[in-house]
């Protein structure tokens, strides 16, 4: 099902049921209200569904994970409370897998591997950077990664995000030589100006809060530069 609002294009919806709302987020729109006071997934959403189930009042829908901006992708969204509680259960005990594609400028030193830093937020910027262990106001910062093609200067990566802090994947790409391309925040130097954040969201797979089914849900990047440089391995894999 797709779902249109007006000049915001069309926004993919890939599951839905009374308790669950899954979409593919295009890139380059917020995930929620913010200062640049954009159109947001999460209204257009909750728009939406007003309309289509002609709600009177105002519309439920819990946001449980985000996504940046310029990154595209899976997101799953909660219809009620209790599905909202429970999912947020789920990404508080890291039984929410989330993957991930990337191609960063570059190659990690070994193909495939564990991430672990400690990073903190600067509100002020928007910003995240690599802290001390120490800092208190620091937060852990885990994920998998495994190489799955290098052409020319870049690396596809495929990442297996454990926690889900604000930038994290771009912050610790980057925090070891690898910075994503398009990625103006954490890899200016290496990117120009304009370039899209090659950053998506590829796989969810989660328990159903109420029928404890087990969910996967797959999504593939658009198939444009850089991601079809592997088109092969994207796009005719198995996964």
């Amino acid at each position: 099902m797709i779902t249109e609002h007006g000049n915001q294009g069309h926004i993919p919806v890939i599951y839905e049921d009374n308790h669950l709302l899954v979409v593919i987020k295009p890139v380059n729109i917020p995930t929620q209200l913010d200062e640049s006071g954009d159109s947001d997934l999460l209204t257009l959403l909750k728009a939406d569904l007003k309309i289509r189930y002609n709600k009177p009042g105002q519309v439920f829908l819990g946001l449980v994970h985000r996504l940046d901006r310029p990154a595209g992708g899976i997101m799953v969204f909660a219809k009620t409370s209790k599905s909202a509680a429970r999912l947020s259960e789920q990404i508080r005990t890291h039984s929410m897998m989330k993957h991930y594609y990337a191609v960063v400028h570059g190659q990690p030193d070994v193909s495939s591997g564990s991430l672990r830093h400690y990073l903190i937020k600067d509100s002020a910027t928007n910003t995240v950077k690599t802290a001390s262990a120490q800092n208190k106001d620091a937060k852990e910062a885990r994920l998998n990664y495994q190489v799955v093609g290098q052409i020319e200067r870049f690396s596809l990566i495929r990442i297996d995000l454990l926690t889900g802090r604000p930038h994290q994947i771009r912050v610790q790409m980057s925090s070891i030589g690898c910075p994503l391309f398009g990625d103006q925040k954490y890899g200016a130097a290496v990117n120009k100006p304009g370039q899209q954040l090659a950053l998506w969201s590829t796989r969810l797979t989660f328990t159903h809060p109420t029928s404890k089914e087990i969910l996967t849900f797959n999504a593939l990047p658009p198939n444009e530069i850089p991601w079809s440089l592997w088109s092969d391995s994207i796009y005719h894999s198995e996964e």
